[in-house]
């Protein structure tokens, strides 16, 4: 996994460091404490940390195979919402962030009733970004290990989330990678099908014409060719001091 940097930022991975014809991208939004950055180390490195500084808004990305094609999954670490006199707090950057992605994976604890009563204005906030409607979104609950503080009912992801026409997770980052990588794996997985896939050959010739120089190399000269020159040329110095 490789953090390329701080949200404030948002840019395309660059294409030289890159080896990936395509790239999938994923916003990942969520209140403050719902584990959203637990989830996406989980996801990419397949370990659990569990204690992060606060998260800042990074964009972190890795290499992975889907259906044998190699891809670059980009994941869009953001800032913890909050709700505040104004509304949520943080709207700015998430509809940056909103608007860069290609999917988009809404996270509540299932410890925090406020974090799920938030999910409902995310999704607005999401729908107003992208008045397309063309945007997967998904739903993932998040700390279902954690039984005895839990808040919120196990039904009520789904009801939710099929109220918001989304498909819905219950996971654990810190008990099980399988639930982790389930939820996300299916989303790349869909958006990889959406995509067009680049053909290899159109690919590579895309890439050798960027080398190209406007005024073509001459061709590296061939060592046989030079032994060979070079006895000819001996032979005839020999001939004419024979001659001679």
């Amino acid at each position: 996994m490789r953090l390329i940097q701080n949200m404030s930022t948002i840019a395309e991975y660059p294409s030289a460091e890159c080896p990936s014809s395509r790239v999938i991208k994923i916003a990942v939004i969520g209140g403050s404490g719902v584990g959203k950055t637990a989830l996406v180390v989980r996801f990419l490195t397949k370990r659990f940390i569990g204690d992060y500084e606060r998260n800042v808004g990074n964009l972190y990305s890795r290499e992975v195979q889907i259906d044998g094609e190699q891809l670059a999954i980009q994941v869009q670490d953001t800032p913890g919402v909050q709700v505040n006199a104004n509304g949520l707090s943080c709207t700015d950057q998430m509809s940056r962030s909103i608007q860069w992605a290609d999917a988009v994976v809404m996270v509540y604890s299932v410890t925090d009733c406020r974090s799920f009563d938030l999910i409902g204005q995310l999704h607005q906030l999401v729908i107003r970004t992208r008045t397309d409607r063309s945007l997967p979104i998904i739903l993932v609950a998040n700390k279902a290990d954690l039984l005895h503080v839990r808040r919120v009912d196990a039904q009520e992801g789904p009801l939710l989330a099929s109220a918001l026409g989304c498909s819905s997770y219950e996971v654990s980052a810190s008990e099980d990678y399988n639930q982790v990588h389930g939820a996300f794996h299916r989303l790349c997985v869909d958006l990889a099908k959406q995509q067009p896939q680049t053909p290899i050959n159109a690919a590579s010739s895309a890439t050798e014409k960027k080398r190209s120089p406007l005024i073509p190399r001459p061709k590296s000269p061939n060592m046989q060719d030079l032994k060979r020159r070079f006895k000819q040329v001996l032979s005839a110095k020999v001939r004419t001091v024979t001659s001679v």
